[in-house]
């Protein structure tokens, strides 16, 4: 077969090729974090999207600002899963890695399955640079990648040659070479290239020499590609079969901001962003800014405690306040938190969690803000919690907590995390007049039962145990609320015990008693599974995943995945005591398997893992193995 020119007439077709057609793909991009990594993966990704695959993907930075140049702790990576059916991971193994350094091949060689396709950076492969990572010998002369189809490909020069007449200096020029190694995967594997030329330009618009020269590396790589005899097939893959309706590559940072956007439609209110800018949360703000023709303010306060401050100071003025950190930053804004708790004002809480404590792994993912979630302020304080299991389920998640929040009076939290916040996923654009009812009705009259003609702030609705909620200002509605105990109804402060007890048992059954759907049980086998998998957030993709192998080859297993962590689903305690077993993985210690011993006394098994990396199907598939092997044994 003849692949055909796409895109401009400079991509040429001169040779026939094999054409192989597969149903899926994982491929990883890696260098320095000066490479353009990220900016390479996530533009082979738009096209997978354009073109209509299913798709996932895995972003993973360094943790460190800039690490020294061809270092390991400096590499940058980008794994990109598509295919013709739905996915639900980034993929355990790249079927091919790009490694642009030789760092870059030493961190991630391990993952590459043998037989898997290796394409590297010959230029980079210098004595200087394979020492500076603890290579005795150079890989690609000795025998040690036999395992592999290698393609040795001196991107840096061929780039520089591509673009020899712009006039660009040889250190802007090798800059490009990341959109040559674009060119040539596109090429490899069919992908449309209209759309980055015209990403390019728009991406530099005010330096059109950078932008026409980075088109020039990608149409280099496509053309090496279509040229050269290392490269006998190239493959296809299909665009998947998904529901109809109109989709978008989305994160779960971005699918979070368009929530919260949309709840500011749905409800009417004002929205304000006070937030500080935190790894990896920083993209929500970023978003949210670009939307003040919505009716969002965003506010970059000076650190994370007037963040919040600013976001509840809001609330209190009748809008919508949001703040979104991660898990240090929860930990600063926790005096705050239990402020609003007590006032009994909407407030949504953003976690994007990542690894701890302390600074801990800044660009790394992890669940383990979960008891901090729950526990982490003073005194009895509790919130609901929600957690978005994908990053399109994020804009789900958003809209929830802000139900929550409105309908209750109550500060709620989202717990996202690396995974999602970075990931992203193809998007169903949702129909607007689906999207809930969010309006709300403040108070316009007195409310006092003594028929005095004051407002009383802490007279509740029966059903939700909410206190109505008044814009300063009113006429008539002069009241108090604040940080110290309040008496029921009156809202004057109190000291008297049998009031405290009663507040705050009064607070602990408002969040009980939020309405939450039912959890529901994923189980094929009609009910003959006697192990439930259960998770919470971003372990919905690989648990997933792990749970149709395990599926495939013969063995019973039921799935269940909690969006709503506090309060728990009414149904969950007898779903608990309907298995034999119960398996929890976690990116944390174990902190739902204890949450759900507590309450439930179930002795679920916790299977845990805190690498700053996300659970692979493969692992989880052998650890449900086991587990369904012992319940029925062979």
């Amino acid at each position: 077969m003849s692949t055909s020119a796409q895109g401009n007439g400079a991509l040429s077709a001169t040779r026939t090729t094999e054409v192989s057609k597969l149903d899926r793909v994982v491929i990883r991009f890696a260098g320095d974090s000066g490479d353009g990594m990220q900016l390479t993966g996530d533009r082979f990704t738009s096209e997978a999207a354009a073109f209509g695959n299913d798709l996932a993907t895995l972003p993973n930075y360094p943790a460190e600002i800039r690490a020294p140049q061809g270092t390991i702790p400096g590499v940058s990576s980008f794994q990109v899963h598509f295919a013709d059916y739905d996915i639900l991971t980034p993929g355990d193994r790249p079927d091919v890695l790009v490694a642009m350094n030789p760092a870059a091949l030493k961190a991630n060689l391990a993952d590459l399955p043998p037989s898997g396709t290796l394409i590297v950076n010959t230029d980079e492969f210098t004595k200087r640079n394979l020492t500076k990572v603890g290579y005795d010998a150079n890989p690609l002369e000795d025998d040690s990648l036999s395992a592999f189809q290698v393609h040795e490909v001196a991107m840096s020069t061929l780039t520089q040659g591509a673009l020899a007449d712009t006039g660009l200096g040889k250190k802007d020029a090798e800059r490009c070479k990341n959109m040559f190694a674009l060119g040539l995967l596109s090429w490899m594997y069919h992908r449309p290239t209209e759309g980055t030329e015209a990403f390019l330009r728009e991406k530099f618009a005010k330096k059109p020499d950078i932008a026409e020269a980075n088109i020039l590396a990608f149409r280099a790589g496509w053309n090496y590609g279509e040229t050269t005899e290392s490269f006998v097939t190239t493959f296809e893959v299909a665009p998947a079969k998904l529901a109809t309706g109109t989709y978008r590559q989305i994160t779960g940072n971005t699918a979070l901001a368009y929530g919260i956007v949309a709840a500011g439609q749905q409800s009417g209110l004002q929205v304000l962003l006070g937030t500080y800018p935190i790894t990896p949360a920083s993209d929500i703000l970023h978003e949210l800014s670009k939307h003040k023709n919505f009716g969002i303010l965003t506010f970059q306060a000076e650190d994370e405690i007037a963040g919040i401050g600013a976001a509840l100071g809001a609330s209190y003025g009748g809008a919508l306040g949001v703040t979104s950190t991660s898990g240090p930053g929860v930990a600063l804004k926790s005096e705050a938190i239990g402020l609003g708790v007590m006032l009994e004002l909407p407030l949504v809480v953003i976690d994007v969690q990542r690894g701890g404590p302390s600074t801990g792994l800044p660009t790394k993912t992890e669940q383990a803000d979960l008891l901090q979630a729950m526990f982490g302020r003073n005194g009895e304080c509790p919130v609901p919690i929600v957690a978005p299991r994908s990053p399109a389920d994020c804009f789900d998640a958003a809209l929830e907590a802000v139900s929550i929040a409105l309908k209750y009076r109550t500060p709620v939290m989202i717990l996202s995390d690396g995974a999602n916040a970075n990931g992203s996923e193809p998007w169903l654009i949702p129909d607007v007049s689906t999207l809930p009812d969010l309006r709300v009705r403040f108070a316009t009259e007195p409310n006092a039962s003594d028929g005095s003609g004051e407002f009383w702030p802490y007279v509740r609705d029966p059903e939700t145990l909410a206190r109505e909620w008044a814009v300063p200002g009113t006429p008539g509605l002069q009241h108090r609320i604040g940080g110290l105990e309040k008496a029921d109804g009156k809202g004057n402060i109190s000291y008297d015990p049998d009031n405290h007890d009663h507040m705050v048992r009064l607070r602990q059954r408002k969040v009980d008693g939020v309405a939450v759907p039912d959890l529901v049980v994923d189980d094929p086998s009609g009910g003959k599974a006697r192990v439930l998998a259960l998770g919470w957030g971003s372990t919905f993709g690989p648990i997933g995943a792990a749970c149709r192998r395990v599926r495939k080859a013969g063995l019973p297993i039921a799935q269940a995945h909690l969006r709503h962590l506090n309060p728990f689903p009414s149904n969950l305690g007898a779903i608990l005591g309907s298995y034999d077993r119960v398996v929890v993985p976690e990116m944390n210690l174990g902190q739902l398997a204890l949450l759900l011993r507590a309450k439930y006394l179930v002795d679920v098994e916790s299977y845990t893992k805190v690498a700053g990396l996300p659970f692979k199907a493969e692992e989880l598939q052998h650890v449900f193995t086991n587990i369904i092997e012992g319940v029925v044994p062979a």
